[in-house]
């Protein structure tokens, strides 16, 4: 474990019977750090956190939290606070008593109790609710109450699962930027889970996303939607076009790729692209361009258009290709059955190998 690390997962393996739900993970967090596991239901990223939690154990591997090993002890013994999806708090207990809970439970002094809360409050800004049940608050309130209660007792790492999924779509993202908030101001190493990238991309300083019980990748918000390492997480995180073809020639650092249905588009070759290999072309929808169709490289028509405000999605036939493209509305929407012209600067176009992985 290294100095600045708070969190260390070294070759982490969790089975039920024949099912691996978590294969040979490892990953360092450092301290302060808001990092994301990110992935479709059943990927492991909920086991992984119950695996720190103390939930369920591992039945390989070592975690190590604030330089100690805690897979071989109890869970009354791991400083840890976590935060459920749907925030577990007691129904019949005041909001002073729901937050001062883990501090009854550490035989922490009445007076110094009252002071810890306190502080609580302030910091999820919701002073002067102690007396109050949680039946008297929001959606919102209760989650800052079920979050006071894990940061009362001062743990080495917060735990986040899917905290955010009962909340209606307003309150969400309201509450995203709030817990971001909370958690720079407060310090405190965080993991959090969740299925919905929009929310990995907002709040993560890291992201790792997950399959099939293995990680995918890992890296800054940036990195993975820009440059994904694997054809699952360029499907996966965000809006992509998977374009199947194959390397026409190579020429001045550019790779020609003819797509499956004869249309050829220019990429920016990396080292590793050979004349003649297939691979598949990866172009995210907001970087296909749309205008005229005298006035673009590529001619295709409108297969279906969405209205979405300040944007619009299309679905474009491009000679039988369909492309999905998401496009600023300037002055107009084009409309289902329109000639369009489509063009897509070779900078935007990510190559993968055969294997679904990203060429380099």
């Amino acid at each position: 474990m290294t100095a600045a690390s708070a969190v260390d997962l070294r070759n982490v393996t969790l089975a039920y019977g024949d099912f691996v739900a978590v294969k040979d993970v490892s990953l360092s967090i450092r301290k302060g750090e808001f990092v994301t596991l990110l992935g479709p239901s059943g990927c492991g990223k909920t086991t992984i956190l119950r695996s720190i939690a103390g939930l369920v154990q591992p039945t390989g591997g070592e975690i190590d939290v604030a330089g100690r090993r805690i897979d071989n002890i109890p869970i009354h013994r791991r400083n840890i606070g976590l935060v459920f999806q749907n925030y577990a708090l007691f129904p019949h207990k005041t909001v002073f008593d729901n937050i001062a809970f883990g501090l009854k439970y550490r035989n922490v002094e009445r007076p110094v109790i009252a002071q810890k809360v306190k502080r609580a409050l302030d910091m999820v800004r919701l002073p002067g609710v102690e007396k109050k049940l949680p039946s008297e608050l929001s959606g919102g309130q209760q989650q800052r109450i079920a979050l006071a209660r894990a940061i009362v007792i001062e743990p080495d790492v917060l735990l986040l699962d899917e905290p955010l999924s009962a909340l209606d779509a307003n309150l969400r993202e309201e509450m995203r930027t709030e817990l971001k908030i909370i958690q720079r101001e407060v310090g405190i190493t965080t993991i959090f889970v969740t299925h919905d990238q929009e929310e990995a991309l907002a709040m993560s300083d890291r992201i790792v996303v997950m399959n099939k019980g293995v990680i995918e990748q890992v890296g800054s918000p940036e990195e993975v939607y820009r440059r994904p390492e694997s054809q699952f997480v360029a499907s996966f995180l965000g809006q992509s076009n998977l374009l199947p073809g194959k390397i026409a020639s190579l020429s001045g650092g550019q790779a020609m790729v003819r797509l499956d249905n004869g249309v050829t588009i220019a990429a920016v070759a990396p080292e590793g692209a050979r004349e003649g290999a297939f691979v598949t072309a990866v172009v995210r929808a907001q970087k296909v361009q749309l205008g005229a169709a005298e006035k673009l490289k590529h001619r295709a028509r409108v297969a279906s258009a969405s209205y979405l405000g300040g944007t619009a999605a299309y679905f474009i036939d491009l000679e039988g290709q369909k492309l999905q493209a998401i496009a600023t509305i300037e002055d107009r929407v084009w409309r289902e059955g329109e000639e369009v012209g489509v063009a897509i600067a070779p900078s935007d176009v990510l190559l993968l190998d055969e294997a679904g992985r990203r060429l380099r």
